[in-house]
């Protein structure tokens, strides 16, 4: 024999097995909403540093690279130069082994020429004087984005020379450099990226073969 028993609410109804489940309040799609937000917020904001980052460090790890590049071809070149013409206060051309090597700094671009500006080139070795060319080739550039540049230029006593200021004091300076050294500072900037700069001052490099008297 089975007994049965009624559920003492009044209102109970059985749920069955295909009834649908119950939704979300109000409430809880509110707070899921809120938390999903802040979730993806942070998500973005790392990404965002992330990329921000890593684009400073490429523009360190380009504005090194070229840096180094060309301070060892500059510090080769002057160690063998036998003599120096100063062409400005940011020109100079060497003679190596015979040849003349120019090293200038471009502050500004010419008018008429494909030649960029704030730019630290190197003209190779040629058997005369080189002339700095309207349109200079990718091989010539050294170090691109120089915002500031410095050449250092020091007689046999280690006493600076400073006076570049006309035609008679460069072809002294010519005469009396015994030593060169190089400062600088260069620039990258990318979207969304704060600029990220390099600043690089050379050791003193001395032309050992170019005879300097007192």
């Amino acid at each position: 024999m089975t007994t049965s028993t009624l559920w003492p609410g009044r209102n109970f109804r059985p749920r069955s097995a295909t009834s649908a489940p119950r939704g979300f309040t109000l409430v809880e799609v509110m707070i899921a909403a809120s938390l999903g937000s802040v979730i993806l917020l942070a998500t973005l904001s790392t990404f965002l540093f992330l990329g921000r980052s890593g684009a400073n460090i490429q523009n360190y790890i380009d504005m090194e690279t070229q840096a180094r590049k060309a301070l060892e071809l500059f510090a080769e070149d002057s160690r063998q130069a036998s003599a120096i013409t100063w062409n400005s206060s940011t020109d100079v051309t060497l003679v190596v082994d015979g040849k003349y090597v120019r090293y200038y700094y471009a502050a500004t671009a010419p008018s008429g020429s494909t030649q960029k500006a704030n730019f630290f080139y190197r003209i190779p070795p040629s058997a005369s004087a080189p002339s700095i060319p309207a349109s200079p080739p990718s091989n010539t550039l050294l170090i691109s984005g120089v915002t500031a540049f410095v050449y250092k230029a020091y007689n046999i006593n280690g006493t600076e020379i400073t006076d570049f200021s006309s035609a008679a004091a460069l072809t002294a300076a010519s005469k009396a450099t015994k030593q060169l050294q190089i400062s600088l500072e260069s620039s990258r900037t990318s979207t969304t990226v704060v600029a990220a700069t390099n600043s690089v001052l050379s050791a003193r490099f001395i032309l050992r073969n170019k005879r300097v008297t007192t």
